[in-house]
């Protein structure tokens, strides 16, 4: 770090570091500068010029405080620190002005615009601006953009700050957006009238300062004040991003990221961020029994009952599905193992070794990535599976890394070296001797789901931890469930997998696993929030809530602990998932030790102390296990349709019809064909 430098802000005297902007300078003296174009995480683009401010002893005007840097001011005449005016009549003058141009051309919409209420327009319209205007001319008007279902265009409001071109250019890494023309002519289009190919597009809804792109789905559906927010964790991914759930009455209106450093930065997936009509349809809000193979409603106290006569003295298998909070998964397993039973939470067959917990987490931080020079991807499409985590990825290649490939060459938005698709590039990879200059790198190496979810998949992590260590790298490895580590961590697995778990069950237990098919013959209890197809196959259904309307534990795919809170209630007779188990528990005559979550809790935390430690990532050894023969198939990626991976997903209309989107953009032809 370069050393420090005194000025003088507002007659505050700072030391900051010299290559800060003026505008950050002014942050960390508690000093608010207003702005439409300057963001945090983009690129510098200098064109809104709201953030003026006054350099004493400069030129006779006032300066862009987001283009220039403390290095640039001049110190007085004596060598005094340098003096910046942020509050001074020519400041003042200068953003009245900027404002009222502005303003001009921008149409009386807040009445019906969906930023009203949160719009940095109107609120810095009302801090810096006048109350009049001088413009008697019509205003101009610019034909709306078809950006697809997620993002309403309204571009007759657009102000060119530039935000969306540039976070879809650096951070999501899809060039179609553009600005065309100049002067009163210049608007903001894509290209050929293209449509975003990319998972991360939402996030130019929250960036836009005015109500040119809005939320296509949320329109005209609620104003901000009528919402309660509430801060939880994200399941759609591994990654545990960091959301906000905004409801009204019972219904989720909008999902939102939250700032999180360490996790998300401030973007989310169009999954996260879209989900939420899946939370209103096809909801169990009843139990039910199958008979003569029809399910019909019963009562939770014939529900439970029955559910007990099943299982009593029968071998039970019980599965954990994806979006399982950690409660659920230790509670199912004390419960089937109370009964002499088995628990799988590896439901898609991945060979995830239980014990040393590196050997299913790693030891790499996602902000390691940040620093990473060298980055190899095992089997992996990050862009599918944690399109935040790919976004993290491309900044440490903008930055200079290089990223390398073993699997089906994808698009990743980035640059890669495209290395092989089969295991013995790999074997090749892991054996290879480097410099000690390339071990001393910062490095990563990423191993997907979709490289041990086959019969070698236990070797195929021992060679990626034997490359780990050849190359001096941290290992990550990028699950797709969002339960997995958390389930892993209680111990809710059994030796040899799901053919051991499932061998000979009579009764299965199924705690929300719908993409696991169970074979005729077993008697099936369900518990989940969706009629999807784990409910399709059972003979026994107990509603239970979904991630948004229970509290509860979530460990991310770095090994964080994450509490996601409740935003609203389950509907009907839903209950929450480990208080169907406590109830069935006590039904059993075996009942389990707790009456509360707190309990609970401390329970588990007395089992597993680092789920104790919210949001922090405990250290992981990653000690390399003992290799085997890999076989010879090639990679292949753990998600196939990006839309439609779990039974909330798949129960959204828009997910459909995304899903349905990208299979036909796919397959269009192109001219010569």
């Amino acid at each position: 770090m370069s050393e420090l430098r005194k000025i003088i802000i507002d007659g505050q005297e700072i030391e900051v570091d010299p290559a800060m902007t003026l505008i950050q300078a002014c942050e960390e003296a508690g000093i608010e500068i207003p702005r439409f174009c300057y963001h945090e995480r983009l690129s510098i683009a200098g064109n809104c010029r709201m953030c003026l401010v006054e350099v004493v002893g400069g030129p006779p005007k006032p300066a862009a405080s987001c283009a220039m840097q403390v290095r640039d001011l001049r110190p007085g005449p004596e060598g005094q620190p340098p003096v910046i005016k942020t509050n001074s009549p020519m400041v003042k003058k200068a953003r009245e002005g900027v404002m009222e141009f502005l303003l001009i051309n921008h149409p009386l919409d807040c009445p019906i615009c969906d930023q009203g209420g949160e719009c940095d327009l109107q609120d810095q319209a009302m801090a810096y601006g006048v109350d009049f205007s001088r413009y008697r001319e019509p205003k101009r008007a610019v034909t709306d953009l078809d950006l697809g279902p997620l993002v309403e265009t309204h571009m007759t409001r657009c102000i060119s700050c530039t935000r969306c071109v540039r976070f879809t250019t650096e951070v999501a890494g899809v060039s179609v957006m553009g600005q065309t023309g100049r002067g009163e002519d210049a608007e903001i289009t894509t290209y050929l009238g293209d449509l975003i190919d990319s998972n991360l597009q939402g996030n130019i809804i929250d960036l836009c300062p005015v109500g040119a792109l809005v939320s296509k789905p949320y329109a005209f559906t609620a104003r901000p004040w009528e919402l309660t927010k509430t801060e939880t964790i994200d399941v759609m991914d591994a990654m545990g991003s960091s959301i906000r759930v905004d409801t009204k009455g019972r219904e989720v209106m909008r999902i939102l990221p939250r700032n999180h450093d360490g996790v998300n930065e401030e973007w989310i997936s169009d999954k996260t961020r879209f989900v939420w009509d899946g939370l209103r349809r096809q909801r169990l809000d009843r139990p039910y029994i199958r008979e003569n193979g029809k399910l019909r409603p019963a009562s939770w106290g014939e529900a439970l009952e029955k559910a007990a006569e099943a299982m009593k003295g029968k071998k039970i298998a019980g599965l954990v599905g994806d979006l399982a909070p950690v409660e659920a998964a230790y509670a199912l397993k004390e419960l089937i193992e109370g009964q002499g039973g088995h628990v799988e939470c590896r439901t898609d067959g991945a060979k995830l070794p239980f014990g040393a917990r590196g050997a299913y987490v790693g030891n790499a931080t996602i902000e390691d990535l940040d620093t990473a020079e060298l980055i190899q991807i095992i089997g992996a499409n990050p862009a599918v599976e944690a399109p935040v985590l790919n976004a993290r990825i491309r900044k440490a290649w903008l930055n200079g890394a290089t990223v390398g490939l073993v699997g089906e060459p994808v698009d990743l938005t980035y640059d890669y070296t495209h290395i092989g698709t089969d295991r013995a590039v790999l074997k090749a990879l892991a054996d290879k001797t480097v410099s000690e200059a390339t071990r001393e790198k910062p490095s990563v190496v990423i191993v997907g789901m979709g490289a041990l979810r086959e019969a070698d998949g236990m070797a195929v992590l021992a060679h990626a931890m034997q490359l780990a260590e050849n190359t001096g790298s941290k290992l990550m490895v990028l699950h797709t469930a969002a339960s997995r580590v958390g389930a892993m961590d209680v111990g809710a697995i059994t030796k040899g997998g799901m053919e051991t778990a499932m061998d000979g069950a009579e009764v299965v237990y199924n705690l929300g696993a719908d993409e696991v098919e169970i074979s005729e013959g077993p008697f099936v209890i369900y518990q989940g929030s969706h009629g999807d197809r784990g409910a399709h196959r059972a003979d026994l259904i107990l509603p239970a809530a979904a991630y948004t309307e229970e509290q509860g534990l979530f460990v991310n795919t770095e090994g964080r602990p994450q509490l996601a809170l409740r935003a609203g209630f389950p509907p009907g007779e839903a209950k929450e998932n480990w208080a169907i188990l406590r109830a069935l528990s006590s039904e059993l005559g075996a009942t389990l030790p707790y009456d509360s979550l707190p309990q609970l809790r401390q329970k588990l935390v007395a089992e597993v102390p680092h789920l104790a430690q919210v949001d922090e990532v405990p250290e992981n050894e990653v000690k390399p296990m003992k290799l085997r023969d890999l076989g010879d198939a090639p990679f292949r990626m753990a998600i196939t349709d990006f839309y439609l991976t779990n039974p909330i997903a798949r129960a959204s209309v828009l997910m459909a019809e995304l899903s349905a989107n990208t299979k036909a953009r796919r397959e269009r032809k192109i001219a010569a064909e």
